[in-house]
């Protein structure tokens, strides 16, 4: 199983960057209880706060949106289920690269940034998958704006499950999310903390996955 948590950050220069408050805390639990199970769990992690607790799983670190494109492209073809659990950013900082070994001086004159949109990671990747790979989004939205945005996802991912969620959830202890399926299926969940749904959740992935592996 492959996971990844975390934020992205973006540079502008060496000492700043464009990121998010994910803290990392749910694609950690997760990789943990799929440890627990028994699975060979690989976490990719950007700069959180958080860290596995099980020494099984395998963390390989990322900062950047096209450093975890960089270890999607080396990992995915080897997983069974993939869990899009980080905190990918939209947009980036359109700067000369040579600036991330320098840094932007304070004038009195305004700054202008210019962003342009990062890699859609998970369109891309699902794109490459072989039959019977599992695959599982995230959508964190305004919950006037979920149902939407999560159907949407479904459909332009190309994915088997998301898991949305509203705001409050970044940077929580506790997620209170829905299960979005294929053919309009949801699944609400309790209110809990992030490693009780990560069990919750697990319930639900594992037996696709083993129901892909079965042969016609």
């Amino acid at each position: 199983m492959l996971i990844t948590a975390g934020p992205t950050h973006e540079p502008i220069d060496s000492v700043r960057f464009i990121g998010n408050r994910s803290s990392g805390r749910m694609g950690c639990a997760l990789a943990d209880e799929a440890a627990r199970r028994g699975w060979s769990a690989t976490l990719l992690l950007g700069p959180a706060p958080a860290f596995p607790t099980d020494s099984r799983v395998r963390v390989r670190r990322f900062r950047t949106c096209e450093d975890l494109r960089g270890l999607l492209r080396e990992e995915f073809g080897s997983a069974d289920v993939l869990v899009m659990a980080a905190a990918v950013a939209d947009y980036r900082p359109k700067v000369d690269p040579a600036m991330w070994n320098g840094k932007f001086r304070r004038h009195s004159t305004n700054l202008t940034l210019e962003l342009e949109p990062t890699p859609d990671l998970l369109a891309q990747i699902s794109g490459s998958r072989r039959d019977g790979q599992v695959l599982i989004g995230f959508a964190l939205e305004p919950r006037e704006e979920l149902i939407a945005s999560a159907t949407s996802k479904l459909e332009r991912k190309g994915v088997d499950l998301v898991v949305g969620n509203p705001l409050e959830t970044m940077d929580s202890t506790e997620i209170e999310a829905t299960l979005f399926a294929r053919g309009g299926t949801r699944t609400p969940a309790p209110k809990m903390k992030k490693d009780a749904f990560a069990a919750w959740l697990m319930d639900r992935i594992v037996p696709m996955a083993a129901g892909a592996k079965v042969s016609p």
